[in-house]
């Protein structure tokens, strides 16, 4: 390897690094964040290696690159020689000569970027998420309306069936014609609006999911496990991908942050709470699974009173620790290509 190309990405202008490998020398240049003024600066300086951080934008250019067949890789930013970074001046050029640099001494910690396909997809997952999230924000608005004008409502589904969603639009109002002392009519209107249009938006998008779970073989097999559905199913399937990626069990637990911290000094070796490091919508997704599962899967109830050991303190450990467990095996079988097989439960 001779010569390293190493991006310092920005919104709107972006500083390349070539860096000499032999020499150590460097040359910077800079240019406006678009895919022409990249490609163009990637046909006219020729690199045997291009080298750059992640971040929100890395889908196009991974898509530029792979087009000009051009060999790079992607630093992952969550490792430690990032965070223990000391600089009495930061600047664009630092970072990206300390990017080639560590490119050149074969220590750059690196990502998996999936094809767009799988992208567009993951970004699909996230939305339906943005918009349940969304939902429950405008049902505790209606709520918090209600409460202060000494309504009580039902718990749970049952507030928000068509009966009870009749009921509350015969209170609402439009706000051009509410009375000053009940402009909170006005604000019902609007939230129960808003709850309708988010409502319809979730289906488009939960449709759309399921056409494209119908034809996905992964999807289908990690729903042969009894009691998970099809949005863990699909999202396990679009994180992980290419489980040829992970060489062990332990890779996989890391990678959605489901492993214990640790300290190690000396003789001490303190194991903490999991990291946190990986996707967040996975791991709730496991963990809701997780909680489902005692009531439909016998693995699931076994392996969770067995970490318990009946203790109420530890339960929230425990289905942690379950749905650790849970991904390790549907990584198993993406990897193998087999359906579920109930392993021999142990006594608890």
């Amino acid at each position: 390897m001779k010569t390293i190309m190493s991006i310092d990405l920005g919104k709107f202008k972006s500083v390349v690094c070539f860096y000499e490998v032999k020499s150590c020398k460097a040359i910077y240049k800079s240019f406006k964040t678009n895919p022409q003024e990249l490609h163009d600066l990637a046909v006219s300086h020729p690199a045997d290696l291009i080298v750059f951080e992640a971040c929100d934008i890395i889908g196009w250019i991974c898509d530029l690159f792979d087009t000009l067949e051009l060999k790079y890789e992607v630093a992952n930013t969550n490792t430690g020689e990032w965070s223990g970074r000391k600089l009495k001046k930061k600047t664009d050029k630092k970072d990206a000569f300390w990017l080639a640099k560590r490119a050149a001494l074969g220590d750059l910690s690196t990502v998996y970027v999936p094809k767009k396909e799988i992208r567009e997809k993951r970004s699909l997952i996230n939305y339906r998420q943005s918009l349940t999230e969304r939902i429950t924000q405008v049902k505790n608005t209606i709520r918090s309306l209600l409460n202060a004008q000494a309504y009580s409502l039902p718990s749970g589904r049952k507030c928000w069936s068509k009966q009870n969603l009749e009921q509350l639009r015969s209170m609402a109002m439009p706000m051009d014609k509410v009375k000053p002392d009940e402009l909170w009519k006005g604000n019902l209107w609007s939230e129960l609006i808003l709850l309708e249009q988010l409502t319809d938006a979730l289906q488009v998008v939960e449709d759309k999911l399921e056409e494209l779970n119908s034809t996905d073989e992964k999807v289908k097999l990690l729903q042969t496990v009894p009691g998970v559905g099809p949005r863990l199913a699909e999202a396990v399937a679009a994180y992980i991908d290419d489980p040829h990626r992970f060489k062990n069990c332990k890779q996989v637990g890391s990678y959605i942050g489901m492993t214990p911290r640790q300290y190690q000094s000396g003789n001490t070796d303190r194991h903490g709470r999991i990291s946190k490091y990986g996707n967040r919508l996975l791991r709730a997704l496991l963990v809701e699974v997780c909680w489902l599962g005692l009531r439909w899967n016998p693995w699931i109830k076994e392996t969770y009173e067995r970490i318990k050991r009946g203790s109420k303190t530890r339960a929230k450990i425990a289905i942690v620790a379950t749905a650790r467990r849970l991904f390790v095996r549907l990584w198993a079988m993406m990897r193998d290509g087999t359906s579920w097989q109930m392993p021999e439960l142990q006594s608890v």
